[in-house]
């Protein structure tokens, strides 16, 4: 459990900003490839999910293009690592969170940060001060959507690293080892209401939090 939610916040700490960001783009710019980019996004959703871990072992692991790399510049390794595991719950977290901030902003009047622009204030500083605070139930409903899904990852999560008890057995992973273990019913059950129990306070969450954001900006 506790492995779980350290490989779900993880997953959602780095993943949150490159969200911010593609989902900025596809919502504020018009570009070559936009549609690519759209696409790939959204492809862990309809992806057979071991397929995605399967091109994370073969991308991120040690005898990867950029496993490689990262393990030799930074001595960082995903495969069979817990690292790993927070890496495929972030990739299958993503679309999830882009597309909830992308609506959000989406839904941001684009009178506000043009009045911003006309008295001079720079890209950056409309971004920060008047895009960023209105869609913040957005970014966080997105986030709690993104940290309940890798709460519950498992077909990237054991094609990539495996399901290694104390290093990458996550809640999911550990509720499949109790089914294949004769008198692991009970301890599978168990753990099945837990992962109910956490996914439904996680949609809970994302509701109230994103309901009491929106008051307090139009309250604003």
């Amino acid at each position: 459990m506790l492995l779980s939610l350290k490989v779900a916040a993880v997953a959602v700490a780095f993943s949150l900003p490159v969200g911010i960001a593609v989902a900025w783009l596809l919502s504020r710019r018009e570009f070559w490839g936009k549609t690519l980019l759209n696409g790939l996004v959204h492809l862990p959703l309809i992806m057979p999910p071991v397929v995605t871990g399967y091109l994370l072992l073969i991308t991120f692991g040690r005898k990867g293009s950029v496993g490689m790399l990262l393990e030799s510049w930074f001595g960082l390794v995903f495969s069979f690592r817990w690292t790993g595991a927070a890496l495929a719950a972030a990739v299958m977290g993503f679309p999830l969170l882009v597309r909830s901030i992308r609506l959000s902003m989406d839904a941001v009047d684009r009178r506000l940060e043009a009045a911003a622009s006309t008295l001079g204030a720079p890209p950056a500083y409309v971004f920060l001060t008047v895009t960023l605070p209105l869609i913040l139930p957005g970014i966080a409903a997105g986030a709690i959507l993104s940290f309940a899904k890798a709460m519950g990852e498992f077909g990237a999560t054991i094609t990539f690293v495996s399901n290694i008890p104390g290093e990458t057995q996550t809640l999911a992973s550990a509720i499949y080892t109790y089914t294949q273990v004769p008198g692991g019913d009970v301890a599978a059950m168990r753990l099945t209401l837990i992962s109910i129990a956490v996914s439904f306070a996680a949609l809970i969450a994302s509701e109230v939090l994103a309901r009491r954001l929106a008051a307090r900006m139009g309250d604003a």
